[in-house]
């Protein structure tokens, strides 16, 4: 539980600390009176994975079930990253690609439901895993 709400203060202090400084403090003010519903939603996912990540290396250890580990943790990750591309449109510029980031803005709300759903995706498998190991 401690690891979740860790991952999860870490995530929000790291949205607040990109968007501040690739676009100013002012800008990040903005976008999280009209997103933080989304961003909260992401970062206590991502916690809860987190929590479930170290919760299901401990049952695994026990049991020595290393392919369980190692799907688990993938799935995991990718789920994690996932939930995180829409800070791309605050990224790219830094890279000059303005195209990209116009594209991405455009479908910046589908990008938080695609990352809410990747969470619950990523918990509904780790939970799955956590059951099947022997108590």
């Amino acid at each position: 539980m401690l690891t979740g709400m860790i991952a999860t203060t870490v995530l929000l202090l790291l949205y607040g600390a990109v968007l501040s400084l690739v676009s100013g403090f002012s800008f990040m003010t903005t976008q999280w009176a009209q997103f933080w519903p989304y961003v909260v939603t992401l970062a206590v996912g991502f916690g809860i994975q987190a929590g479930l990540y170290v919760r299901l290396r401990e049952k695994v250890k026990e049991h020595a079930a290393g392919k369980v580990a190692a799907v688990s943790g993938t799935t995991s990750t990718l789920a994690m990253m996932s939930c995180c591309t829409h800070y791309l449109v605050n990224i790219l510029p830094m890279l000059g690609a303005t195209g990209v980031v116009v594209f991405v803005a455009q479908y910046q709300i589908e990008l938080f439901w695609f990352g809410i759903v990747a969470n619950l995706a990523g918990m509904s498998y780790m939970l799955y895993k956590l059951k099947q190991i022997p108590v």
